[in-house]
């Protein structure tokens, strides 16, 4: 019964975010993916209170990191020279190790306030949470394009 809800709630809310502002459809993806998470972990209140803070500090930093590779990968086209090529190159491998050690160093906060199995549940409900909103946009983006 309890998914039964969260997975109507899902929907309703995946429906919804589509007429709204990128912002609002962020927000909302974004409650989506905490309500998800939540159930896939069943985490304690005191579990929760000290997850959160820790989780929400490590989405920042990860969008950061991807936003900042983003503007990287932005300037590569086929008039660069061998030299910004190579400042571009090395800044990425940069921002992959920088990536890499937040994660690490994330799962190492996690496994002082919630159980190693738990961790692997979170990155099993990251992935299932990622697929679901691929599939829901593709279904999305076939129906629009079946019925213009």
């Amino acid at each position: 019964m309890k998914k039964l809800i969260v997975s109507l709630c899902f929907i309703c809310l995946f429906a919804t975010a589509f007429s709204q502002s990128h912002e609002e459809k962020k927000e909302r993806i974004n409650a989506l993916k905490i309500a998800f998470i939540t159930e896939h972990l069943n985490l304690t209140e005191s579990e929760a209170q000290k997850f959160w803070p820790i989780y929400n500090a490590y989405e920042l930093e990860e969008d950061m990191l991807r936003e900042l590779s983003r503007e990287k990968k932005r300037k590569i086209n086929n008039d660069i020279s061998e030299a910004e090529a190579k400042a571009i190159l090395d800044d990425l491998i940069k921002l992959e190790n920088e990536k890499h050690n937040l994660r690490t160093d994330f799962f190492d906060s996690l496994r002082k306030v919630i159980s190693s199995k738990k961790i692997l549940q979170l990155k099993t409900a990251e992935e299932n949470f990622k697929r679901k909103m691929f599939e829901e946009f593709k279904k999305r983006r076939q129906e629009r394009k079946n019925n213009p």
